[in-house]
Order: structure tokens, then C-alpha cells, then sequence
């Protein structure tokens, strides 16, 4: 079951194309990897889903329901955005953590915030922040920071605050989860920790797209790949065969440099 439908997706700035008649499906528990050099849209691409930019042209449908048509002015903007964008988790290049806040609070945060908009939250608010600290301290055990929970992300080494990042995500539970070069703002020796839980993820069958530069891990992860150059999807397909025979000239130009 195909869980996000891209239709046609365009968006320029000015009088530079980033996008253009962007089409991709991807089913439910699979992971998709989209590779292309800086400046091709991969971002750009991933801030249309997510609603931090509008496109111009196309749809976004995530499980049966059109979340932006083009065709439709009032699509991507008004009061249910935020509900909108809560399909979708974000994991930035920058780790954009809160400083004020411990590893726990800046996973729980965004839940808390959501809680105070249920009905019955004066009545039962010791009770449901005890449940959203509880789902906040599983998540980061899953991400081996049970000893970090209290710690501040100045406290906290790259990996350490990307896979506090990476838990913050999962909190509100999103049908599709985004990562936005996750290991490019790391030591190379810090990689490898992000990639472990993020391929973890992968084997748990969480619904991603991953926005990488590592070549060897979007070929063993990814269960479809994406080659992207100036905006338009040049190559896709399984990422053994893209990768290591790709059937596009700009393809093997691109993998030449990995």
C-alpha cells in the first residue's frame, strides 16, 4: 500500500526551477533514499512534504488523503497545517535542539505542547504528561541515551543531540519520517552511530526518507532510490541496481565522485 503519492511536484525561486514534475510513491514500511549533488532539490523536496515550503505545481497524498493540490488555492495553507505537517517528522542536517532544555524535555516537549488541546487535559494533566514522559524516556532507551536523558545537548556529543533529534521525530508518531543529510554535520567517527539507528529503523520497517551522501548505506538500507540533478528525478529504482549499474550517463558522472 502506497502510504505518500509526489504528483508532478514543481516549486521555483524567482527565476530558478528547484523542482520540477517531481513523481514518486512510496509504500508503507519501506525506505526511500534520494541521492544528487548540493543544489539538485533533494532539500527543497523534503521542505515541500513537510510544508515548510509550497509548491507550485503538483499533489501530496499521504494514505488516501490529498494533503496539497496545486489546483486547490486554499491547499497547503490555513489553520490545519500543523495537522498537515504532523504526518511527517523532520531530522535536519543541524541538529536544531532547544539548549534550555534536557534531552528528555526536547522530546517531549511537542507532545505536551499538543496535549493541552485535549478536552480532558485540566482534569488528567499529571496523568498524561507521566504517559508523554514515559514515551519520552522509550524512545530515547531505543536510541542508547538512557544515561543522557538529563543532560543538556551542550552536554551532549554530535551523534548524542542527532539521535535526541531523531527521538524528538518519533514522538508524535508520523506515518513517514524525513532525514535531511542526518550524518553531514558529524565527525566521520560519529556516523556510524546515527547510520546504526537509522538502519535500525529501517529493520523495524519505519516508513522513511532519507536524504544521504552515503552511497554504501542508501544501497543496503534503502528499499528504492532516487538519483535527483537540477531538480527532476533522473534515476530511480532498486538501489543496487542504481547504484551499482546505473543506466543514466549523469548517474555514473554523479557515483564517480563516491
Amino acid at each position: 500500500m502506497a502510504v505518500l503519492e509526489v504528483k508532478n511536484i514543481g516549486k521555483h525561486f524567482g527565476s530558478t526551477n528547484v523542482l520540477d514534475d517531481v513523481s514518486f510513491t512510496l509504500e508503507e514500511g519501506n525506505a526511500l533514499a534520494i541521492i544528487g549533488s548540493s543544489g539538485s532539490g533533494k532539500t527543497t523536496l523534503l521542505r515541500c512534504l513537510n510544508f515548510l515550503e509550497t509548491p507550485d505545481r503538483g499533489s501530496i497524498t499521504v494514505k488516501g488523503e490529498t494533503l496539497f493540490d496545486a489546483d486547490d488555492p486554499a491547499s497547503g495553507q490555513g489553520s490545519n497545517l500543523r495537522t498537515k505537517r504532523l504526518h511527517f517528522g523532520m531530522v535536519f542536517q543541524a541538529f536544531h535542539l532547544f539548549p534550555q532544555y534536557t534531552a528528555l524535555e526536547n522530546v517531549t516537549l511537542a507532545e505536551k505542547l499538543l496535549a493541552k488541546e485535549r478536552p480532558d487535559f485540566k482534569q488528567k494533566k499529571k496523568e498524561i504528561y507521566e504517559e508523554i514522559e514515559a514515551h519520552g524516556k522509550e524512545l530515547l532507551n531505543r536510541m542508547g541515551l538512557s544515561e543522557r536523558m538529563e543532560h543538556y545537548p551542550h552536554q551532549l556529543s554530535g551523534g548524542q543531540q542527532q539521535r535526541v533529534a531523531i527521538a524528538r521525530a518519533l514522538a508524535l508518531q508520523p506515518d513517514i519520517l524525513c532525514f535531511d543529510e542526518p550524518t553531514s554535520a558529524l565527525d566521520p567517527e560519529l556516523t556510524g552511530e546515527v547510520l546504526k539507528v537509522i538502519r535500525g529503523l529501517a529493520e523495524q520497517h519505519m516508513t522513511m526518507i532519507i536524504v544521504t551522501h552515503e552511497m554504501a548505506f542508501a544501497r543496503d538500507v534503502a528499499d528504492q532510490i532516487i538519483f535527483m540533478d537540477e531538480g527532476v528525478i533522473v534515476e530511480q529504482g532498486d538501489p543496487k541496481q542504481v547504484i551499482d549499474h546505473p543506466k543514466e550517463e549523469r548517474t555514473r558522472q554523479f557515483l564517480t565522485k563516491y
